[in-house]
């Protein structure tokens, strides 16, 4: 596991109205009431909050009596150069401040992650886990490997067999029933259903935001993902409108299903388990499944084994993992993650002025793409095209239908053939390759958008997407590289100089040993361009 930061020093200027605080250690809790049992018997890391008024008030008292680490600079300073980018010390310590049931929950998650998860994923928070594949990989099949789907956690990763397993379905339906997964998978109850679905999280690109505009730096909430925040899958399991049908239906005024994950969840002091809704007309429309399997494998614990929902179309956030509870419910969700979380601003609000009310919730993903090669920087060495490959994607039942790319910064675009866009699903995304034309030398600066089938397409720069908590990065996605053309014949003959003399064109940046040019060949050329100064 990385290694923990050290904590505070106790006489950090920064901490001088905690002083009374004690100062939390990492490991272990020294306040006596520290303790919530674990709910359900066969889950481990599952506390409940919601049913308990009195337990959420008493460990939010618990964690007044300590000063944590503060979050993270991350955004006006560079990002750690380390894998994991950003360690998430408060949450880990938030754990260790409530006692047994909790305190090893980071650790046990991070055991997890390197069970289920790629060697090279970039770890982009330690805690509570968030982490994306190499870009390289992401898009070599329209299917994303289980071990590099991207993760996106907010809080522990808990755990449940599933003969111990149970899903409750309440609240505004007519039967309340209490299912096992024998019933789920009972196909004489429930038919089967299996998609092919893109799971995106709001953050993806988020660092091309954060590089040109900053904005809200909860290194949780706003981590800075890069391109592989994305992933597709088939996923397998029931239809959540026939488990609802199952129930009985829903009584009159119900309008939206309230979904809660038994993973514990902290914001701004306060405990919860993570619960959002989505639409009861998103439900209705068979767009929501239970779903127990991933690419034809038992889902793994890090995406929600034994049980999760896997919502269509919708930003990732409503996919909610580890399923305990599903309850009908009149108005969206109260919880903190659909009421507070999850919001579009506009580009004039921000920390001076922003309120829950003043952003919209996100739920359908707009139109989006992304160049995963090449990668920004790059040096390229082509004979007069460059290889471009990315991804495209579009929610609420759009799909990808044209991509387009450019090589100056997007005056002419060149779109994508046919034959290299993969096959067109109604919830997923499409992977796309060209050869682009490029005469041109020196920084160049590639960009991808892409059209849906309702004719949405992106905007064109990074300003007009823009939001105070930085999410959904669809702008025209820009990547910025080095072209030699070998095609040019000056270009050649330096390129075979080099390999003659064993020297390498990289780094770009470091000078040459070599003259640029012999005495001969300068003094003619400059001949033949009429010397450098004018004749009168």
């Amino acid at each position: 596991m990385p290694t923990l930061v050290d904590r505070r020093d106790k006489h950090d200027s920064k901490f001088e109205d905690k002083k009374d605080k004690t100062d939390i250690p990492l490991q272990e809790s020294n306040h006596p009431d520290a303790y919530f049992a674990e709910e359900v018997k066969g889950w481990h890391g599952y506390v409940e909050w919601e049913k308990y008024p009195e337990k959420q008030k008493k460990a939010a008292k618990i964690l007044t009596q300590y000063k944590f680490a503060e979050e993270p600079e991350f955004q006006l300073q560079p990002i750690p150069d380390t894998n994991p980018r950003l360690e998430g010390v408060r949450w880990k310590q938030y754990h260790a401040a409530l006692g047994p049931t909790l305190k090893d929950v980071p650790a046990e998650s991070w055991d997890i992650v390197k069970e289920e998860k790629a060697e090279d994923m970039i770890h982009v928070l330690d805690f509570p886990y968030n982490g994306e594949p190499p870009r390289d990989r992401l898009v070599q099949t329209t299917l994303t490997r289980n071990e590099d789907h991207f993760v996106r956690n907010h809080g522990g990763i808990p755990t449940c067999s599933e003969e111990d397993y149970f899903l409750d379905i309440g609240g505004m339906v007519n039967n309340p029933k209490r299912l096992t997964m024998k019933d789920l998978k009972n196909e004489d109850l429930f038919p089967r259903q299996s998609n092919i679905v893109t799971l995106q999280c709001s953050g993806t690109r988020r660092i091309e935001q954060i590089n040109e505009y900053p904005g809200d730096g909860d290194e949780l909430i706003n981590a800075p993902w890069g391109e592989g925040a994305i992933g597709t899958a088939r996923w397998t399991g029931v239809s959540l409108k026939k488990v609802i049908k199952y129930c009985g239906g829903l009584k009159e005024g119900a309008q939206h299903i309230e979904l809660m994950g038994v993973d514990t969840y902290f914001k701004k002091g306060h405990l919860y388990n993570y619960v959002v809704s989505v639409p009861w007309r998103k439900v209705r429309s068979h767009e929501v499944i239970l779903a127990w399997e991933m690419n034809g494998k038992p889902l793994p614990k890090i995406h929600g084994h034994p049980l999760r929902a896997v919502v269509f179309g919708y930003i990732g956030a409503r996919s909610v993992k580890w399923l305990g509870r599903i309850d009908a419910i009149a108005e969206p969700s109260n919880a903190p993650v659909q009421k507070k979380e999850y919001l579009y601003y506009t580009p004039q609000t921000g920390k001076h002025n922003a309120t829950y009310s003043s952003g919209f919730s996100i739920q359908d993903m707009p139109v989006s793409s992304a160049i995963m090669g090449p990668v920004e920087k790059s040096v390229i060495v082509h004979d007069g095209s460059i290889k471009m490959n990315g991804w495209a994607y579009s929610g609420g039942g759009h799909w990808p239908e044209r991509v387009e790319v450019s090589v100056d910064g997007g005056n002419i675009w060149y779109e994508t053939p046919y034959e290299q866009l993969s096959e067109k699903y109604y919830h997923a995304w499409r992977t796309w390759a060209i050869d682009v034309p490029c005469d041109a030398e020196g920084w160049i600066e590639l960009v991808c958008r892409c059209w849906d089938n309702a004719l949405n397409t992106q905007p064109t720069f990074i300003r007009s997407a823009w939001n105070w908590d930085l999410h959904v990065t669809s702008s025209c996605h820009r990547v910025k590289i080095y072209s030699v053309n070998k095609s040019k014949p000056a270009t050649a003959r330096r390129l075979k100089a080099l390999e003659e003399k064993g020297l390498s064109l990289l780094p770009i940046t470091k000078p040459l040993p070599i003259d640029l040019e012999g005495d001969d060949d300068y003094d003619l050329e400059i001949q033949r361009r009429k010397g450098r100064d004018p004749q009168e």
